[in-house]
């Protein structure tokens, strides 16, 4: 125990630091770091309150983009007293992650988590005194799960005051690639701050840092930033030849000017140059190239009028699904073929399964697999959720249902994917407040398939699901969705490791073993909160690592709610003889769901 939080591993330590993973009274995870006072450095530590600096800095931080101070303490050791500080735990993916399995991430996506580092970092710029983060790199940003992807800046250890040449943090462990130069004569300030975060834009648009060489990993600090700065005197960086918006061109050329003189000199002249208006770049606008045209939006016939997002479905499509043979071949001789050969169809008078009902435990891949089949057709793709449907409005929700039907008919063909479509459409014996809306769904599916309109659904509760919904005309197939077994587990580790710095010693067989009875959403964590500790250390991930990260990670299905659905799969397949069975669960590539 420390303080009243239970250790639960240890995740780095180095002379002076522990860091770990502890739980609370309620098995709530958080990282805390404890100093032990004996060693550390006098720089690190305020002469006037004896508080660790970076205690102190932290206390003062309260912002949904930063990781999150918890609380902080003293306690006694044999060895020497120590201070401690709690942050939340991370929980999500690193840039450095995405941008490794993505390369170029899309524009409109880059800005928006660009938009977002710099709300942190203005924020940190409007504290008094001043505070810096001093090392924003792409392994120091999380796209966090509980802000829904939202960027969150972790690793407080190089927060500090304005340094003007004298620095008390170490810099050893800083990567220049992400730092402007004036940093190696240890100079960090608001401008430093700027020029990582641009950097970041930069690699995210073009899936590589600025001025990427070479640059030794270890040694001293300076010597690696030496050879840097050498090589971008002598290496013009060319952002004119990016395909961006203008407006993005003079982001990356005022935010990375080598010279502080030339460079931005506050965030608030950033986001002003990015709001700006500008040309789009030669032919395009700056909407992303996975999202259609916009509607016409003179049209709107109320204020609850609602544009849905309807993106394109580019990708492997089956290619990333393993297994599901069965599956894939009925959805490629029944639904895809009858719609890319409209002239056979019309001949033969053939007409498309209208719809399909995947159910089962929630974080196995249902969701997932409706964004595969999407990708396989290459038609448009809308997933819509319970809450775009909702409405304020008397009827508003019928409305909205209406609007998506035919918003969604004039992208034909399209694969529509409703999430939890027992929230969407209960049963109306018991939920008259829905009727309406169920009644409104009965109507827009009836042969929606007709209209280019193909439906895929889910649900963790069929039962729940109105009877009138799952008939023929409507719902046309329905399939369980299963844990994954063995060879899906080690399938798995395998895909979500793949690409990131691994041990190569890693016994796979042995990590499907320990995860028996966790789902793919389980499995994805595991890797992931390996992967970040593994970051969080600068080391590669390893079998310990792994282990430390299956034993702080319990199953999220108990073995009760699996009979639950046990019962729910028996039940449904001995009342629905459309039932397409389980489907197996083996994938070539990391689940969304």
């Amino acid at each position: 125990m420390i303080g009243s939080y239970k250790v639960q591993s240890l995740i780095k330590s180095n002379l002076y630091t522990e860091t770990y993973r502890v739980e609370d009274g309620n098995a709530t995870p958080y990282f805390l770091k404890l100093f032990v006072l004996k060693r550390i450095p006098t720089k690190l530590i305020n002469q006037q309150t004896r508080i660790i600096r970076e205690i102190e800095y932290c206390q003062k931080i309260n912002h949904k983009g930063i990781v999150s101070y918890i609380a902080s303490g003293t306690i006694e050791r044999e060895e020497s007293d120590c201070q401690y500080y709690v942050t939340n735990y991370f929980d999500g993916e690193l840039l450095s992650q995405r941008i490794q399995r993505e390369g170029r991430i899309p524009e409109e996506e880059a800005i928006r988590i660009f938009r977002g580092i710099l709300n942190a970092v203005q924020y940190l710029h409007s504290q008094p005194p001043i505070l810096c983060h001093n090392d924003i790199d792409p392994t120091n940003i999380l796209l966090s799960n509980s802000t829904g992807g939202e960027p969150e800046l972790i690793d407080l250890g190089h927060l500090s005051e304005r340094c003007g040449g004298s620095v008390w943090f170490d810099t050893a462990d800083i990567d220049p690639l992400y730092h402007a130069d004036e940093t190696m004569v240890g100079i960090f300030d608001e401008q430093g701050d700027i020029f990582s975060a641009c950097a970041i834009l930069y690699a995210m648009l073009t899936g590589e840092a600025p001025w990427k060489t070479d640059v030794p990993v270890e040694g001293d600090y300076k010597e690696r930033f030496l050879a840097l700065k050498q090589y971008r005197k002598s290496n013009k960086l060319n952002i004119e030849a990016l395909s961006v918006g203008d407006n993005i061109k003079s982001v990356l050329r005022v935010g990375l000017a080598l010279k502080s003189s030339e460079r931005a000199a506050s965030v608030k002249e950033i986001l002003q140059i990015l709001d700006a208006n500008s040309h789009p770049r030669d032919g395009e606008s700056h909407r992303s190239s996975h999202t259609t045209q916009a509607f016409d939006t003179s049209q709107q016939q109320s204020p609850n009028y609602v544009e849905f997002q309807i993106k394109r479905g580019n990708g492997r499509g089956f290619e990333d699904i393993a297994g599901m043979n069965d599956l894939k071949e009925t959805l490629s001789k029944q639904v895809i073929f009858v719609i890319k050969n409209d002239e056979i169809a019309k001949e033969y008078k053939l007409t498309p399964p209208n719809g399909m009902l995947l159910y089962g435990p929630p974080g196995c891949g249902k969701s997932f697999f409706a964004e595969k089949f999407a990708e396989e057709t290459g038609f448009n793709y809308l997933f819509v959720k319970s809450s775009d449907l909702a409405s304020s409005f008397v009827h508003g929700s019928q409305e909205k249902i209406n609007q998506l039907f035919e918003q969604a008919a004039k992208n034909a063909p399209i694969v529509v994917c409703f999430d939890e479509f027992d929230a969407l459409v209960p049963d109306r014996s018991w939920n008259n407040v829905s009727a309406e809306e169920v009644n409104e769904f009965l109507t827009q599916m009836n042969n929606c398939a007709k209209r280019g309109i193909f439906i895929v659904a889910t649900s963790n509760r069929p039962d729940k699901i109105d009877p009138a919904v799952l008939r023929t005309g409507r719902i046309d197939k329905m399939v369980y969705v299963p844990l994954p077994d063995f060879d899906a587990r080690r399938e798995m580790f395998e895909l979500y490791l793949n690409g990131r710095p691994m041990e190569e010693s890693i016994d796979l067989d042995d990590m499907a073993k320990l995860t028996d009875g966790y789902i793919a959403s389980d499995i994805a964590y595991i890797v992931n909160d390996a992967a970040i500790v593994a970051a969080y250390t600068r080391t590669k991930i390893t079998t310990d690592i792994l282990h430390a990260s299956i034993h702080n990670t319990h199953p999220s299905l108990r073995v009760d709610t699996m009979e639950v659905y046990d019962g729910i799969r028996r039940k449904m397949e001995n009342t629905e003889r459309r039932n397409f069975g389980s489907i197996g669960f083996k994938q070539k590539k990391a689940l969304d769901e």
